[in-house]
C-alpha cells in the first residue's frame, strides 16, 4: 500500500507499509528549470544532508523519525502516528502548553549547540507521540555555527506562532525562549540577533 500524504515544491511524501508497520518515503522532485546534471547532484546532496541531520539530531537528544534507508533522491523514515503540535496547542491546558513550549525550546537549543539549523521550525513539523516530542522534516536544514542562522531559525518560529497561534503566541514564545536560554551555549548572542531581526522586519514593514 502506498498513499500520498504530502506534496510540496521540493518533494512528495508517501506512507508505505514497512516491516510490521509503516514508513514515510520522501522523494525529491526533479526541477525542470535546472540543468539535469546539476539538478541530480543537488537532490542527492540534499537527501544525504537531511539523512545526516536527522541522525545527528537524535544523537544530541532530540527525537526524530528513525532513518531506515537512503537511496539517491529518496529517504525512507519512520512513520510517526502522533499529533502535530499545531493541533495540540489549542487543546492543551495552559500548564500543558507551558511544558510543551519549554521542551520545544530545549530541543532547539540542543540542535543549535550541535550546529544544526532546522530551517523550517513550524508547529506542523513537531509531533507528539506517546508523550514524546519529535522534530520532523529537516529538508530545509543545514549545519551552521552562525549566530545569524540560529537567530533566523528562531525568528521564523516566532512568525509561525504569530500567524498560526496568535492567542497563545506570547506565552509560548516566553516559555520557548526561557528554556532555550538555559540550554543554548550561545543564547545571549542569538537572542540579541533575534531582536535585531525583528527590528529590521518592523522597519521594512513601516516604510
Amino acid at each position: 500500500m502506498s498513499e500520498v500524504i504530502g506534496r510540496g515544491a521540493e518533494a512528495v511524501l508517501k506512507k508505505e507499509e514497512f516491516m510490521d508497520g509503516y514508513c514515510v518515503v520522501k522523494e525529491r522532485l526533479k526541477k525542470g528549470y535546472r540543468v539535469e546534471e546539476l539538478d541530480e547532484k543537488l537532490r542527492k546532496e540534499r537527501t544525504k544532508e537531511e539523512s545526516k541531520l536527522l541522525s545527528e539530531a537524535r544523537r544530541v537528544g532530540v527525537s526524530t523519525p528513525q532513518v531506515y534507508e537512503r537511496q539517491e533522491n529518496v529517504i525512507k523514515v519512520e512513520f510517526l502516528d502522533g499529533d502535530k503540535v499545531r493541533d495540540l496547542v489549542p487543546e492543551y491546558s495552559e500548564e500543558e502548553r507551558e511544558k510543551l513550549a519549554e521542551e520545544i525550546g530545549t530541543c532547539i537549543a540542543k540542535l543549535h549547540n550541535r550546529g544544526i539549523v532546522h530551517g523550517d521550525l513550524t508547529t506542523s513539523n513537531m509531533i507528539v507521540k506517546d508523550g514524546e516530542l519529535y522534530f520532523i522534516d529537516f529538508g530545509l536544514g543545514y549545519f551552521s555555527k552562525s549566530v545569524e542562522d540560529k537567530a533566523v531559525d528562531l525568528y521564523l518560529l516566532w512568525e509561525v506562532l504569530d500567524s498560526t497561534h496568535p492567542d497563545y503566541r506570547d506565552e509560548l514564545w516566553e516559555s520557548i525562549t526561557e528554556s532555550y536560554k538555559e540550554t543554548c551555549d550561545s543564547s545571549e548572542q542569538v537572542m540579541r540577533r533575534v531582536d535585531n531581526i525583528a527590528k529590521r522586519g518592523r522597519y521594512v514593514s513601516d516604510r
